[in-house]
C-alpha cells in the first residue's frame, strides 16, 4: 500500500489527532491553491506507507473513507489510552473475529472517519 487520502474538516486538528493519539509524524504539508491542503503523515518504523489528510476542494459525493487499521501489541492497552485521550470509542471492549486470532475495536477520528485497532 502507498497511501490512504482523508478527507478533514480541519488540518491542524487532524493532524494533532493523527501525531498525538496515534504517533504518526509529519512528512510534507502544502497548500495546493487557495482552497486546497494536503498533509502526508507516516509511522517511523513504516515510512513507505503514507496517510494523507486532505482540506478543501470537497467534490460532492465523495467520501472520507471506510476505515483504517492500525496494528498494536495490546488492544486493552491502546483502548484505554485513547479513553483516557478523550478518543471517541466505538468499541469499549475487544471484538473476536477469525475464530478468535484476531481482536478489533472500532474508534473514531476527529472528522468521523472509521478506524481500526487490530491485535493478531
Amino acid at each position: 500500500m502507498e497511501h490512504v487520502g482523508i478527507m478533514v474538516k480541519d488540518m491542524d486538528e487532524s493532524l494533532a489527532f493523527y501525531q498525538n493519539n496515534l504517533g504518526l509524524e509529519l512528512r510534507n504539508r502544502e497548500r495546493l491553491n487557495d482552497s486546497v491542503e494536503l498533509a502526508f503523515l507516516f509511522f517511523p518504523e513504516q515510512p513507505i506507507v503514507e496517510i494523507e489528510l486532505i482540506y478543501g476542494g470537497h467534490g460532492e459525493g465523495e467520501g472520507i473513507v471506510n476505515h483504517l487499521a492500525f496494528t498494536v501489541e495490546n488492544i486493552e492497552t491502546e483502548l484505554v489510552r485513547l479513553k483516557e485521550a478523550g478518543v471517541k470509542l466505538v468499541d469499549e471492549a475487544p471484538r473476536s473475529i477469525l475464530n478468535g486470532s484476531v481482536k478489533i475495536a472500532f474508534f473514531q477520528g476527529p472528522n468521523g472517519e472509521k478506524l481500526e485497532l487490530v491485535q493478531r
